[in-house]
């Protein structure tokens, strides 16, 4: 009853409100309906109006209504966003995004601290040292303040993953400045180069990389560009230009408000004659995909493993005096042959890993969906395709054999890389001091490290369900181990690739690739 009459009253007064007020005049141009309604709030609104929460939440709406990569940024998420790209900051080394009030790891930086704590993409962040900031709104920016920190202070991260919640004890640490993660000889002609990113120092550091393999008899690179998300455009026309003749088309952009722009090689290049082989997979974009389909519209080079992710949008900075800024979308890329690189927009744009994994695509090539209506022709007349993302030229599936239900329990729980972390600490002073593979091969084949493993995972209430689980996890989950051992030693990110590698079925198809 009393529901009721508290509802007539409602419509009552609505009702009456209707008949005294007369409708306010709007319009759509020069946002003019946005300005009235934003003061009518501060004229009438029963409380006062936190001006700058408002502004940002319709501008952060705003800007997710344009397309995924436009983007409204606080203060403190773009100050880091410039850094990961320059270099030099101090920190825990991930990025993150906060869908559904949880802080999920997007990535994971490459030699920084919360790789080698074990921190994974895809992990959710529950709490920062006894702070819960998942499901309670917190602000991002406040969870960026909570996580970053000077180098050698300590802090707790608990994290989600699947049913699993595991805290991780990180360090904080300098963010490594280099995207050269690894470079060195594969065998007497051929060599690894694998970039982590495009930042301000990409092209000086594979020009100078490059330059010292073809000193040690290189004649064919393989260029590892997988899960390597873009970065500065600039530094991708640079360093295609490094492998094209002169007048060769690189890439062109065009938008609504840019005119087409085309940027071509000045066929100054140093490395226009060597053999490359270009590996891209689901994590490859925006940049990465700039030089892979330069390569290959060019038929410069063979690309091997999967489609890239599909992101070929232009984002212009736009930087406000509180120290705010937007990424805004302004035009497209689009290879030389004309394909534009953006995949198309979806309700499940951001799952779209999953939605390739479901449909076969990581595992068949015939499950590729490709746009047979969009065909293009590479310089040499090759048929390319359209459609969002590069298509490689051999095509090389995600490996399922290795998932034993054990190796997947230690995935979990993380178990390989805490394994190395207490490794470490107990060897020390004997891997520090190692510099070269043949040394710290001899060393981790003698520390009795697959009788350690075991006996931490059994710690950790993971076992094989048999000698013979066991024994077939092994090839796959020693070389990790060994290479995440072998980080700590002088020899760095070369020591994980030189390990993992050999096992590396992309590579060994680059390998093979004529």
């Amino acid at each position: 009853m009393l529901s009721g009459i508290l509802l007539g009253a409602l419509v009552a007064t609505t009702a009456s409100m209707l008949a005294s007020r007369q409708r306010l005049r709007v319009s759509y141009v020069n946002w003019a309906k946005l300005n009235v309604i934003l003061n009518e709030i501060e004229k009438n609104y029963v409380d006062s109006v936190d001006r700058k929460a408002l502004t940002d939440a319709a501008l952060t709406a705003a800007l997710q209504k344009l397309d995924p990569h436009s983007v409204y940024m606080l203060p403190e998420p773009l100050k880091e966003a410039e850094e990961s790209l320059a270099g030099g900051f101090e920190g825990i080394g991930i990025q993150f995004n906060v869908p559904n009030d949880t802080a999920v790891v997007l990535s994971v930086i490459s030699g920084g601290p919360s790789e080698r704590a074990g921190l994974l993409t895809g992990d959710r962040i529950i709490r920062v040292n006894d702070r819960t900031i998942a499901g309670n709104r917190t602000p991002q920016d406040t969870m960026v303040r909570l996580m970053k920190g000077p180098k050698g202070t300590h802090v707790t991260i608990t994290v989600g993953r699947g049913e699993e919640t595991i805290p991780f004890d990180i360090t904080r640490d300098k963010i490594p400045e280099h995207c050269v993660d690894a470079s060195f000889m594969l065998n007497d002609t051929t060599a690894y180069l694998r970039l982590s990113k495009f930042t301000r120092t990409t092209y000086e550091e594979c020009q100078n990389a490059i330059s010292e393999l073809k000193e040690k008899g290189m004649k064919k690179l393989i260029f590892d560009l997988r899960d390597n998300t873009g970065g500065y455009f600039d530094q991708a026309c640079n360093l295609a230009n490094l492998f094209l003749p002169e007048d060769a088309l690189i890439v062109y952009m065009q938008g609504l408000h840019r005119h087409r722009e085309d940027t071509y090689a000045n066929g100054r290049g140093a490395f226009q004659d060597l053999d490359l082989c270009v590996l891209i997979d689901d994590g490859s974009a925006s940049a990465s995909e700039i030089f892979a389909g330069a390569m290959q519209d060019n038929d410069r080079g063979i690309i091997v493993g999967r489609r890239s992710f599909g992101k070929g949008l232009v984002q212009e900075p736009i930087y406000l005096t509180d120290g705010s800024g937007i990424r805004l979308t302004v035009a497209r890329f689009y290879t030389p042959s004309g394909r534009c690189i953006q995949k198309p927009y979806s309700e499940d744009y951001a799952y779209d890993f999953y939605e390739r994994y479901v449909h076969g695509e990581l595992t068949s090539v015939d499950s590729i969906k490709v746009d047979s209506s969009q065909v293009y022709k590479t310089v040499g007349g090759r048929t390319v395709y359209g459609g969002g993302g590069i298509i490689p030229d051999i095509f090389v599936p995600i490996d399922t054999t290795r998932a034993t239900p054990f190796y997947v329990a230690c995935n979990k729980k993380a178990a390989v890389v805490r394994f190395s972390n207490r490794f470490f600490d107990t060897h020390r002073q004997g891997l520090s001091s190692i510099s070269d593979f043949r040394s710290l091969s001899t060393y981790l084949d003698n520390s009795n490290i697959e009788g350690l493993f075991r006996d931490y995972c059994a710690s950790l209430d993971i076992k094989p369900s048999s000698e013979a689980e066991w024994k077939e996890s092994l090839p796959y989950m020693m070389p990790e181990i060994k290479g995440l051992c072998g980080r700590y030693s002088k020899m760095g990110e070369e020591a994980y690739y030189r390990y993992l590698l050999p096992i590396d079925e992309t590579v060994k198809a680059a390998v093979e690739a004529r």
